[in-house]
C-alpha cells in the first residue's frame, strides 16, 4: 500500500521528503530516527497503521541500529533504477565529468546546469 501511495504522488513526495529530511538532519549524518521517519510520513500524509509502520521499520532498520540511512530508505521504496535510467545517468555523468577525473565538483555542475 505504501508503494502504491508513493507511486501515485511520486516525484513531488520524494523530493519533498528529501528536503524535509535534510532540514531535520541537524548533524548532517544522513540518518533518520524512527520518530523522524514517522513524523515525515505524517507531514506528507503517508500515515499507516502502527503495525504496518513497525513492519516497515524492521525492514528498513535491518542492522538494528535504531536509525535508517536516507539513501537506503529511498532504495527500499524505489528499488534499482531500470537500465534506461541507468544509461541516461551515465551519459549525463560523462558529460559533466569532462576532465575524466571520476568525480564532478559543484563548479563543473554549475557550468552545465541551470535550475531555472
Amino acid at each position: 500500500i505504501f508503494r502504491e501511495t508513493l507511486s501515485k504522488r511520486g516525484v513531488r513526495v520524494i523530493t519533498g521528503l528529501a528536503k524535509y529530511f535534510r532540514q531535520r538532519d541537524k548533524n548532517r549524518n544522513g540518518f533518520l530516527s524512527q520518530a523522524a521517519l514517522k513524523e515525515a510520513l505524517k507531514v506528507f500524509h503517508l500515515e499507516m497503521p502502527e503495525g504496518d509502520f513497525e513492519s516497515l521499520w524492521l525492514i528498513l532498520d535491518d542492522s538494528k541500529s535504531d536509525k535508517v540511512d536516507y539513501g537506503e530508505f529511498t532504495h527500499a521504496i524505489f528499488g534499482e533504477m531500470n537500465e534506461y535510467r541507468k544509461a541516461f545517468v551515465r551519459k549525463a555523468y560523462i558529460k559533466l565529468d569532462f576532465n575524466k577525473t571520476g568525480s564532478v565538483p559543484m563548479v563543473d555542475v554549475r557550468k552545465c546546469y541551470c535550475a531555472k
